[in-house]
C-alpha cells in the first residue's frame, strides 16, 4: 500500500488503505523506500483476522476482506490506466469474483530440506503452502505423499515441483526438476493422489516420465458448448479453477462471428472454443513448443475451422500475406506486446481487438499506444484469477 513520509514514496506490505500503522523500512532507493507492517495503531474495518503470513507467495492481500479486495484491484484498473495509459475510464471497472481456497490448478513449489513450499516475498526463504489456502487439501496431502514417498526411495537433489490439475482434480501431475549434479532417479512407487509424475535434470534433453502420463484433460463449459482440452504439466493454461469457464465465456462473448486472429494461442483455450460455438474461421498461432503440441491436438478434431501456426507472434505478424481478420485476440505473457508485435498488430489493422492480459502495466502501455493509433476503448471488465493478491486479469476490447 501506498503511503509518503516527507515527501518520499514509501510501499507499505501488511497494510489497508487509512490505516495509521507502525511500519519497519526494510530497503530505500533514489525515489521509494519499501517497508513492512509490524503494529496496527487504527485498523481498518476492512481488516480481518491474519489467519497466514502476508509475505507466503499469493497472500499480499489475505489481512484483507475479500469485498474490499475486488474494489482495490477495480482501483489499480482504473490507476493504471491513468497514470501509465493517460485515459480516465468513465467508471468503475467490476471484477469478477473467485472462491478463495483452493482456486490455483497450476501452481510452482520450491523444495528445501526435504519439504515443498512457495518463497516469501522478496526471498528465497521456504514457507509453508497450506496455510495460504491456495491449493486444495487433496493437493496439499498429495504433495506430503510425495515427500514421504522420495524420502523413501532416498532420492534428493529435488529443488522444485511444476503442478498442473485439472478443475474436477481428477487428474494430478508433478514435474520435479534436480539440482545441475542431480540426475533423474530410475525408478519411484506411484504415489497416491498423482497420476503422473516427471523428473527434468540439467544432464538430459527430454524428461523422464516416471509414471503415469504428463497430460491432464480438462472440460471448459464455454459460451457455445463443453470443450475438451488436454495440456502438458509444461504448458501454459489459466490457473483459476472457479474462474475457468466464465473467463471464457465472457472472452467469447466479445467475438463475434467472422475471421479470428488467436495471437499467444497457447493449447487452444480460446481457439477451440471459438471453433465449438461456429461460425468463425480462426488462425490460432503460438510460438511455444510444449503448448502449440497440445493447441495442435486439440485442434485436430476441428479440421479446417481452425489453422495453427506454429511461429513467435512477432515472426508471424511479418508474413506479407495476411490477411486482416474480422477481430484479433491476444492473450499475452506479463510482458505484454513486444514492440515488434504492437508495430505488426497496427500494421494489420484489424477493425476489432480483443485484449485479455495479467499485467496492469502492460495492459496500460499496449492500450494506450492503440488509442493513439487512432482505437477507441469501448469495453472494459476483470477478473480475479488469483485472490489474496495484487494482481488483477483485465479484458479490454477497441475498435478501430
Amino acid at each position: 500500500m501506498l503511503a509518503r513520509h516527507d515527501g518520499q514514496i514509501v510501499f507499505v506490505a501488511g497494510a489497508i488503505p487509512g490505516e495509521r500503522v507502525r511500519a519497519r523500512v526494510e530497503r530505500v532507493s533514489r525515489q521509494l523506500a519499501f517497508a513492512e507492517t509490524v503494529e496496527v495503531l487504527e485498523p481498518s474495518a476492512d481488516r480481518r483476522p491474519a489467519s497466514r503470513d502476508w509475505a507466503c507467495g499469493g497472500s499480499l492481500y489475505a489481512h484483507i476482506t475479500y469485498a474490499r479486495q475486488l474494489g482495490l484491484k477495480s482501483e489499480l484498473v482504473a490507476d493504471s490506466f491513468a497514470r501509465i495509459g493517460k485515459i480516465q475510464l468513465p467508471g468503475p471497472v467490476p471484477v469478477m469474483a473467485s472462491e478463495e481456497q483452493g482456486y490455483r490448478m497450476r501452481a510452482r513449489l520450491h523444495a528445501r530440506d526435504g519439504r515443498f513450499g512457495f518463497f516469501r516475498e522478496g526471498t528465497h526463504q521456504l514457507c509453508d503452502a497450506g496455510p495460504t489456502r491456495q491449493l486444495l487439501p487433496a493437493t496439499l496431502a498429495a504433495l506430503e505423499r510425495l515427500q514421504s514417498a522420495l524420502n523413501k526411495a532416498a532420492i534428493s537433489g529435488v529443488t522444485s515441483c511444476e503442478l498442473s490439475e485439472n478443475a474436477g482434480t481428477t487428474e494430478r501431475v508433478m514435474l520435479l526438476e534436480m539440482a545441475p549434479s542431480r540426475r533423474a532417479p530410475l525408478h519411484i512407487e506411484p504415489v497416491d493422489g498423482i497420476t503422473g509424475l516427471l523428473f527434468a535434470d540439467h544432464q538430459s534433453t527430454r524428461l523422464t516420465v516416471a509414471y503415469g502420463s504428463p497430460y491432464v484433460v480438462d472440460r471448459v463449459d464455454g459460451h457455445g458448448g463443453v470443450v475438451t482440452l488436454t495440456h502438458h504439466v509444461q504448458s501454459f493454461f489459466q490457473g483459476n479453477r472457479y474462474l475457468l469457464s466464465p473467463l471464457v465465456s465472457q472472452v467469447l462473448a466479445q467475438v463475434p462471428d467472422g475471421s479470428v486472429t488467436d495471437l499467444y494461442a497457447g493449447v487452444g483455450l480460446f481457439a477451440v472454443s471459438l471453433a465449438v460455438r461456429g461460425g468463425t474461421r480462426i488462425a490460432a498461432v503460438e510460438g511455444d513448443r510444449s503448448s502449440v503440441r497440445d493447441l495442435e491436438s486439440n485442434a485436430q478434431e476441428h479440421g479446417a475451422a481452425i489453422g495453427v501456426e506454429h511461429l513467435s507472434v512477432e515472426d508471424y505478424l511479418t508474413r506479407r500475406e495476411l490477411e486482416t481478420p474480422d477481430t484479433l485476440l491476444l492473450d499475452p505473457p506479463r510482458t505484454g506486446v513486444s514492440t515488434e508485435a504492437m508495430s505488426g498488430i497496427l500494421g494489420l489493422k484489424p477493425p476489432r481487438l480483443v485484449y485479455l492480459s495479467c499485467d496492469l502495466a502492460t495492459l496500460a502501455r499496449d492500450v494506450r499506444r492503440l488509442v493513439e493509433a487512432g482505437y477507441t476503448l469501448d469495453h472494459i471488465e476483470a477478473f480475479d484469477l488469483f485472490p489474496n493478491t495484487a494482481r488483477v486479469e483485465t479484458l479490454v476490447v477497441l475498435s478501430r
